[in-house]
């Protein structure tokens, strides 16, 4: 899989984490491994540019979407074909603002937007309340998953007789 970051927005981010998390949100959706995606993070000015010239809304927002292929989670047991995602847009500035409205980190606060903006790359929306609720129990699906702590050590027992 191809995950391709460009960070121009000046904010420190931990750019390999965002890297393993599209990773892994692509694996669970099926994607097939040779599809290409790019992540950007930008300032306050150019997400502001970005939202008004495509959304017509002013002001910056946290993660826009803009999908290439139209690729979709395959439906059923068929071999997805490989294909151009596109890219998703993350404001770090705005997700600082927004994780501690949230009460997250700024690394929750961008894996949450990094996932929502490869969930719109796949097709997902929240238009309408059942694919809000659809879009956004995925999305806390695949966090959870990506959160997960590791399995505990396992333990292994002495050997009898051993006097250790």
């Amino acid at each position: 899989m191809s995950i391709e970051v460009a960070n121009e927005s000046g904010a420190p981010v931990d750019e390999r984490a965002l890297v393993a998390l599209a990773r892994h949100v692509l694996d669970r959706m099926g994607i097939h491994p040779q599809a290409e995606l790019s992540i950007a993070l930008v300032g306050v000015d150019a997400m502001s540019a970005l939202h008004e010239h495509w959304l017509g809304e002013p002001g910056p927002t946290d993660v826009l979407a803009f999908p290439m292929d139209e690729m979709r989670p395959p439906q059923d047991r068929s071999e997805p074909d490989p294909g151009l995602l596109g890219d998703v847009v993350l404001c770090p500035a705005v997700a600082a603002t927004q994780a501690v409205e949230h009460r997250r980190t700024m690394e929750q606060e961008l894996d949450l937007l990094c996932t929502h903006g490869i969930l719109h790359l796949l097709g997902y929306d929240h238009a309408e309340p059942e694919e809000k609720r659809e879009m956004f129990g995925l999305q806390e699906t695949l966090l959870a998953e990506w959160r997960r702590p590791p399995p505990p050590p396992r333990l292994v027992p002495p050997l009898s007789g051993d006097a250790r």
